[in-house]
C-alpha cells in the first residue's frame, strides 16, 4: 500500500494500484443502495478525489456515516476508473480512519459560500477552501518561478537583514524595534530617549527594503538579488497596502537603465509563462471564478514581443490630452496614480507599459540623476489591471551627486557612510528593482484585496494569527 496525493491518485497513471489517501472531507453523500460517496481534498490540487466506501466497512454506521466537512481521514483501498463527471479516478475504500471530527454546528465552513472579508476573520481555517488553497498554490509556484530565474542567470541570492537602522526610502514610515520598556523608557540628561541602554545602541528599525544592503553584495559580487519580508509603519487601510510583505529585488553591477528595463520584462514574461504551464487548473478556476479575463492578460503578457516603453513626460502628455476625467488631476511633476497607470495600460496602449524618467523630485535620493537635472534613470512597470507591479533605476554612482541629493532630502550622509564608501572604492554603474510579491500574485489570480493573497495579513489595527 503506497501513499498517493490527492492529485497523485486522480491520473490515469494510478488506475489499479493500492494507495493510502490522507486528507480531509470536503463532503459526504449516502445512496439508498446501502453505500456513501465520501470527498476527499488534501491540498495537493484544486480537486478532491471520491472515495467509495460501501456499507460492509466495519466502522460504516458508527463512524462513516457521521462524517461532515472538516474531518481528517485515512483512506486505504484500490484507485479504480470512474464513471463519474470531471474525474477520471475514484477510490474503492478498503478503510476508513477517522483521526479527527469537525462537529457540523461549530465549524465555520459550510458548504455555502462564505465572503473574503469573512474568512479573513477565519485565516486559520481558510485555506481549506478552494480559493485560498488555490491562492496558496500559485503563490508557492511563483517563489520557485522567481528563484528558478534568478538561479538560472547565475544570480547569488543573498539575505539582506530585516533589522536595520537605515531607511532606504527616506519616508519615516517604519516599525521600531527596541528592547526599552515603554513605560519606564530611560532618558537622557535633555530629556531625549536614552538609546545607548537598548539592545543595539541606537534607534533600529523593521526594514522597508534590502536594496542598500543588496547594492553591497552587488558591487562586490556581479548580480545578486533578495527575496524577504519587508514592512512599512503607513497607515494605509485599503484593498493595496500591507504592514508586512515580501519583496524581491535584484541588484546588477555595470548595469544600465535600459539593462534593467530588459530584465524586468524578461522577469514579468517568465512568471507568467511559468503559471501557465505548472498552474493550469488553478488559474482556470480562477478565470471562471474572479476574472474572466485572467488567462488572456496572464497569456499576453507572456507572449508579449516587448513592452510598451516611454518616458514620464509623454506618459503624462499621453494623460493630459486624453480628456478623462481623472480622480487626480496630472501634472508634469506629480507622481502616476493607479488609475493614470490603469488607463494607460488598458485603454490607451492596451498593453504592458514601462515608464521611465521620472521627475527628481519625486524620487529617493539613490536614483541616478539624468544630464537634464530635472529627471532622473527611475523606471516603474505597468501592467493592465494593477498598474504599477515593479520600480526599479539605475542607482546614482558619483559621490558628489548622491551626497548632495541625501542633504537635499533631509538626509545626513554621516548616518549612510557605509553606502557612500560604495560610491569611494571602485563605483560603478549598477540598477536593481523591486517587484511586490503580493501585488504580482494579485495580477495572477485576479484577487481583488491584497490581504487575501497572503496567508495572514498585517493591517492597521490587525494582528491576528
Amino acid at each position: 500500500m503506497e501513499k498517493l496525493s490527492v492529485r497523485e491518485a486522480r491520473q490515469p497513471e494510478a488506475i489499479g494500484r493500492q494507495a493510502k489517501l490522507q486528507g480531509w472531507i470536503r463532503t459526504r453523500r449516502d445512496s439508498k443502495g446501502g453505500f456513501s460517496f465520501l470527498e476527499v481534498n488534501d491540498g495537493s490540487c484544486l480537486a478532491n478525489i471520491q472515495i467509495v466506501a460501501d456499507g460492509d466497512l466495519p466502522n460504516y454506521q458508527t463512524e462513516i456515516k457521521q462524517l461532515s466537512a472538516g474531518c481528517s481521514v485515512t483512506i486505504c483501498g484500490t484507485v479504480k476508473p470512474s464513471g463519474g463527471k470531471g474525474q477520471v479516478t475514484e477510490i474503492q475504500a478498503k478503510s476508513v480512519q477517522v483521526h479527527g471530527w469537525a462537529d457540523p454546528e461549530e465549524f465555520p465552513l459550510q458548504k455555502k459560500r462564505h465572503s473574503f472579508e469573512k474568512l479573513r476573520e477565519w485565516a486559520h481555517l481558510r485555506p481549506r477552501t478552494n480559493t485560498f488553497g488555490a491562492v496558496a498554490r500559485v503563490r508557492s509556484q511563483l517563489c520557485q518561478s522567481i528563484h528558478s530565474f534568478f538561479h538560472e542567470r547565475n544570480f547569488l541570492y543573498v539575505h539582506t537583514p530585516i533589522i536595520t537602522a537605515s531607511d532606504c526610502e527616506g519616508a519615516g514610515e517604519m516599525f521600531r524595534v527596541t528592547t526599552l520598556d515603554p513605560a519606564n523608557t530611560p532618558r537622557t540628561s535633555d530629556g531625549k530617549v536614552d538609546y545607548a541602554q537598548d539592545f543595539f545602541d541606537r534607534p533600529t528599525y523593521l526594514t522597508v527594503s534590502g536594496q542598500l544592503e543588496g547594492e553591497i553584495y552587488a558591487t562586490a559580487l556581479g548580480k545578486i538579488y533578495t527575496f524577504g519580508p519587508t514592512f512599512r509603519a503607513e497607515n494605509s487601510n485599503t484593498s493595496r497596502h500591507l504592514a508586512e510583505f515580501w519583496m524581491v529585488e535584484p541588484e546588477m553591477a555595470f548595469c544600465t537603465l535600459q539593462e534593467n528595463m530588459d530584465l524586468a520584462e524578461q522577469f514579468l514574461k517568465h512568471l507568467c509563462g511559468e503559471l501557465l504551464s505548472q498552474c493550469g487548473d488553478d488559474l482556470q478556476f480562477f478565470n471562471d471564478r474572479i476574472d474572466d479575463q485572467l488567462l488572456q492578460r496572464l497569456g499576453d503578457v507572456a507572449a508579449s514581443e516587448q513592452f510598451e516603453r516611454l518616458s514620464y513626460t509623454e506618459a503624462v502628455a499621453l494623460l493630459e490630452k486624453s480628456g478623462e476625467s481623472f480622480d487626480y488631476p496630472v501634472t508634469w511633476g506629480a507622481n502616476l496614480q493607479a488609475e493614470h497607470e490603469r488607463y494607460l495600460t488598458e485603454k490607451v496602449l492596451c498593453r504592458p507599459v514601462i515608464v521611465y524618467d521620472y521627475p527628481a523630485a519625486i524620487k529617493p535620493f539613490y536614483m541616478k540623476v539624468n544630464d537634464d537635472q530635472q529627471t532622473v534613470a527611475a523606471m516603474d512597470v505597468l501592467l493592465p489591471g494593477v498598474g504599477e507591479i515593479i520600480g526599479g533605476s539605475q542607482r546614482e554612482d558619483r559621490l558628489d551627486v548622491i551626497e548632495a541629493k541625501m542633504k537635499e532630502q533631509g538626509l545626513q550622509p554621516e548616518d549612510y557612510w557605509w553606502y557612500l564608501d560604495l560610491r569611494r572604492f571602485g563605483t560603478v554603474p549598477h540598477a536593481g528593482f523591486g517587484l511586490g510579491l503580493e501585488r504580482m500574485v494579485q495580477f495572477v489570480t485576479g484577487m481583488a484585496n491584497i490581504r487575501d493573497v497572503i496567508p495572514f495579513p498585517r493591517t492597521p489595527g490587525n494582528a491576528e494569527f
